[in-house]
């Protein structure tokens, strides 16, 4: 090869070579021509079929690149879908929880034992922290748990409530923890309800039915704050606020070695006890007349009363099953009461043939009876039906006055009448 054609030979593999590392595309024919042999000195058809070889090994390249950024297009795709519906869903679950906490919703108490519990509640919120809640059952802990969230800054994050009878021992570490892609023949990698509630409030009801195993398992999560997925060797970190319940004596249960005294004290930061509906009752007809306007108006009928004889059974029973129980009462009374006012015959049989009820009737239907020998006399009457309503009432005025229908200023001026008669 002589001079001029060699040195045409360099400056085509100069060419070459300053395009491949502009990122030009360039023509590869003119090179692969050059690696035949006898197109030139041995040691250039060498650096030829060299420089052939790093070229083709960065154009396979460049289709892996283009195919990978094709697949991470596709998959970024796919997430900003995801992401759509889950705000949405996240929306939704928020308006929810809104109407829960709405007046009538549940979230309803005037009386001092409320008031307190309230208190409580709101000083948790600011600040969340572990928190267990204790109750009978039927009295709203999962509604107060709710409440916790909501007035707390994670408010916008998830709140994920777990029954914890409902998650069968052999499913625990795959429900709570979640499970890796592949552990078994068409499994897909799945968030736990522990991750699920990263960032926000994960509320464990029920949580003395966890056997011993699992317990260990969940307090390893709450040292560690991770969680580690069933089939992974890599734990992922969560950031959860706790908030427990429970209608056992734990601390018995400590005892007896049915609960971890280790879990106890690291689920118990605060305790939140519930009070019973009877222990209330001043809540009981607010919350009955609450409940009541709630089911009409998801049953779209027209507003209901509770008649007076019914507010005096209602705050006499002894509500074993608590708010639950006058909740649905009064979805009962919103079905099948065929007027505008509920009555006694329009309550559940189970009320009515209470120890509470039987009593109340005996002593009405003892009242009509002395009524009716009394002469006609209409101030004797009313002076009599005053007393009833205070005698109802347990002396307490306001609650006499809602009964007569007439303000507490009326019932104050009648009062000091029938006083000044009998002076």
């Amino acid at each position: 090869m002589d001079h001029m054609r060699t040195e045409n030979y360099y400056a085509l593999l100069t060419e070459l070579c300053g395009s491949l590392a502009m990122g030009r595309h360039t023509d590869c024919d003119p090179l692969f021509e050059l690696t035949k042999e006898g197109s030139g000195p041995e040691e250039l058809v060498k650096l030829a079929e060299a420089f052939g070889l790093m070229l083709v090994r960065v154009e396979a390249r460049e289709y892996q690149n283009a195919q990978l950024v094709q697949e991470l297009r596709s998959k970024n795709a796919e997430l900003e879908a995801l992401h759509a519906v889950l705000m949405e869903t996240n929306e939704a679950l928020q308006k929810q929880m809104q109407d829960m906490l709405s007046p009538g919703k549940g979230v309803i108490g005037q009386s001092p034992a409320m008031r307190r519990v309230f208190d409580l509640a709101r000083a948790i919120a600011l600040r969340p922290i572990n928190t267990l809640i204790l109750g009978p059952t039927g009295t709203g802990k999962e509604v107060m748990a709710r409440f916790i969230h909501q007035h707390s800054p994670r408010s916008k994050a998830p709140f994920i409530a777990v029954n914890c009878t409902a998650i069968p021992d052999t499913l625990f570490e795959s429900a709570m923890f979640g499970i890796e892609k592949g552990v078994a023949t068409g499994v897909n990698a799945r968030k736990g309800l522990i991750e699920e509630a990263s960032g926000g409030t994960l509320f464990l009801d029920e949580l003395a039915e966890m056997n011993l195993a699992n317990q260990a398992k969940l307090l390893r999560v709450l040292e560690l704050n991770e969680v580690t997925r069933v089939g992974s060797a890599h734990s992922v970190p969560v950031d959860i606020n706790l908030v427990c319940a429970t209608n056992v004596d734990l601390e018995k249960a400590v005892a007896e070695g049915r609960f971890r005294e280790d879990l106890y004290y690291r689920i118990n930061v605060v305790e939140l006890r519930l009070p019973a509906l009877n222990e209330r009752e001043d809540d009981i007809l607010l919350l009955a007349q609450s409940f009541l306007e709630r089911n009409c108006a998801e049953m779209k009928r027209g507003r209901l009363s509770l008649s007076p004889s019914v507010q005096a059974l209602l705050m006499r029973y002894a509500w074993p099953g608590n708010v639950r129980e006058l909740s649905n009462e009064m979805k009962r009374a919103a079905a099948l009461t065929p007027g505008r006012v509920v009555e006694l015959e329009h309550l559940s049989p189970r009320i009515l043939a209470s120890e509470t009820a039987k009593k109340y009737l005996s002593q009405q239907e003892g009242g009509r009876e002395a009524a009716a020998c009394t002469s006609f006399n209409l101030q004797e009457m009313e002076n009599r039906l005053i007393r009833l309503a205070l005698e109802e009432a347990g002396g307490r005025k306001a609650r006499a006055a809602e009964l007569l229908g007439i303000t507490r200023e009326g019932l104050r001026k009648k009062l000091l009448r029938i006083e000044g008669e009998q002076a």
